[in-house]
């Protein structure tokens, strides 16, 4: 089982500083989010330690679902950017999210979802063209969000080419199963934090509610040869987390 670490644990250490904390941890992948001061890093240094790379492109100032198009072209660039950088980077998967639903265009739903359909297969082009994965990625149960349930999903990212990015914090706050993540065979990519349904709170993998004996037993007899990354906030947690899979898979 390929395990890896998220950036966003480590924020606002420098670049450096994270890839020689998660070597010294012996963290063999590593999930660059990319937002400042990540967003325009050296792929030199990364490419300089012995560190499997994914990418995460920007997601706190960026919309692909826009309805304002000069917003929705600006923020394809954002993850035309991450492709590219995770092509010189020897990373194979740029993680996205569908976009939103800002406030008032939440009228619009068919329009939003539209958006987001041109946008994604731009950036599936781009990314096929690169030698990169797309993964497209759940959301958590929040007003606003896209793409919550597993079917929906799995429906935009047959339509533009692209896999799944299964986050399963955000799934079990949406009321998604273990079970129901098991039944789907284009899962690219997996993202591990958790919590007790209520919210979305990026907790240590095995302190809360999630059942993650079940999903790595599912995992392993469906051969499953993608990464999972931590995806917590702080050190402690990331610890926390990597011992308690360590138990669970040995």
């Amino acid at each position: 089982m390929k395990i890896g670490v998220s950036t966003l644990a480590l924020f606002p250490m420098s670049l450096k500083e994270i890839l020689d904390y998660l070597e010294s941890i012996n963290v063999k992948y590593c999930e660059l989010m990319m937002e400042y001061p990540y967003n325009r890093i050296d792929p030199d240094i990364v490419n300089s330690y012995n560190i499997k790379t994914s990418i995460h492109a920007p997601l706190s100032d960026i919309n692909i679902a826009s309805l304002n198009e000069s917003i929705r072209k600006a923020s394809v660039e954002e993850v035309k950017s991450s492709i590219d950088l995770a092509s010189k980077m020897d990373s194979e998967i740029v993680v996205v999210h569908p976009g939103h639903m800002a406030f008032l265009a939440r009228k619009f739903p068919e329009k939003i979802k539209e958006s987001s359909l041109i946008s994604l297969k731009e950036c599936s082009k781009f990314a096929e063209e690169h030698g990169i994965k797309l993964c497209v990625e759940n959301m958590p149960d929040m007003e606003g969000m896209t793409c919550k349930g597993l079917d929906e999903l799995n429906e935009l990212v047959q339509e533009i080419g692209a896999l799944m990015t299964i986050d399963v914090g955000h799934a079990y706050n949406a009321g998604v199963s273990i079970g129901e993540i098991l039944k789907y065979d284009n899962i690219g990519h997996f993202h591990l934090s958790d919590n007790d349904g209520s919210f979305d709170n990026h907790n240590a993998v095995g302190s809360k509610d999630i059942d993650f004996k079940s999903l790595f037993e599912g995992l392993n007899k469906k051969n499953f040869e993608g990464v999972l990354v931590v995806e917590v906030t702080n050190k402690d947690e990331i610890l926390e987390s990597l011992d308690y899979i360590k138990k669970l898979v040995d």
